[in-house]
């Protein structure tokens, strides 16, 4: 079985079209097949569009999450819900299109890969293009995975690489970090990423950077390595005013005014409040993970048995 994982929030305007590509996309190279709608807390008709579809469409399967959980929240419930011995991840914006699945499916079954990724070679549409371009570009210089760049959530697994997936229980979760984490042959397939077809983008610029602190702090240690840089250089600048103070003192010539006084205490003061800054970021998470709450509730399931 395939099963393809689409998570979506507030996308009514959408339903129809990316239910019948992604369908047309799945019987082009399989009959065998299920796709996971995960409903993250649409307040629109989205839900009420998806129902519908199902009755068209036998083989899919509605996971209606009791709030808006988010993006890698709703992938995670499809992920550990999913049957299929392949399992796709796809966004539900139609920029990652459909009919790439067949290819990446011939990848793992002729080619012998585990896990198979669509790698971004450039996007269509302005908006955040920079910022996700930079984000990529600064993740993969900081964290030490080589294969990261411009490789997001849309992929196909097999069952192995999913198994091995489900089983990382973080509570704050990078989907295409812990892809790269868990190893297995990993192939890439080159597209080019498509405008949003309808409606607004769901990525703003501010979950954009919440994202990327998430994938940040869980893969790197380039927040304490910055600290520690800081830190080093603050203490060598004052050791070097310290001994010119005192040779000053010696030799009598004259010091520094109030000016540079005030500037070094604010200039400590702001990296004692980066190192607290950085420090409360860590201890926030490993809060999050001891809580050791669901990452996500499911409120209803729709699947071939439901009405």
């Amino acid at each position: 079985m395939f099963s393809l994982i689409i998570p979506v929030y507030n996308e009514e305007g959408l339903i129809e079209e990316l239910v019948a590509r992604s369908v047309k996309a799945l019987e082009s190279f399989t009959t065998n097949y299920e796709i996971l709608f995960v409903n993250d807390g649409s307040v629109d008709s989205t839900l009420r569009k998806l129902i519908e579809a199902r009755k068209q469409y036998p083989r899919i399967k509605i996971v209606d999450l009791s709030r808006n959980f988010g993006h890698q929240a709703a992938f995670t419930a499809g992920l550990e819900m999913a049957l299929g011995n392949y399992v796709a991840m796809m966004d539900g914006d139609l920029q990652d299109p459909p009919e790439l699945l067949a290819e990446m499916y011939r990848m793992i079954n002729e080619d012998g890969f585990d896990i198979v990724s669509g790698k971004r070679q450039g996007r269509k549409g302005k908006r955040l293009r920079v910022a996700t371009n930079l984000f990529h570009a600064f993740f993969k210089k900081v964290s030490g995975i080589e294969d990261m760049e411009n490789s997001g959530n849309f992929s196909v697994m097999n069952r192995s690489a999913v198994n091995a997936i489900v089983q990382m229980k973080e509570t704050i979760r990078y989907l295409p970090g812990l892809r790269s984490f868990i190893g297995f042959r990993q192939g890439y397939v080159e597209y080019i990423r498509e405008a949003r077809l309808e409606g607004e983008p769901k990525m703003t610029l501010g979950k954009l950077i919440v994202l990327g602190a998430d994938a940040i702090f869980s893969f790197s240690k380039f927040p304490i390595k910055v600290c520690l840089f800081l830190g080093t250089i603050g203490t060598i600048v004052f050791f070097i005013a310290g001994i010119y103070a005192l040779v000053g003192k010696i030799l009598g010539f004259a010091l520094f005014g109030w000016s540079s006084t005030v500037l070094s205490i604010y200039f400590l003061g702001s990296i004692q409040l980066i190192f607290l800054g950085v420090v409360g970021e860590y201890v926030y998470r490993i809060y999050k993970e001891s809580q050791n709450r669901p990452i996500y509730l499911v409120k209803k399931f729709y699947d071939a048995d439901a009405e």
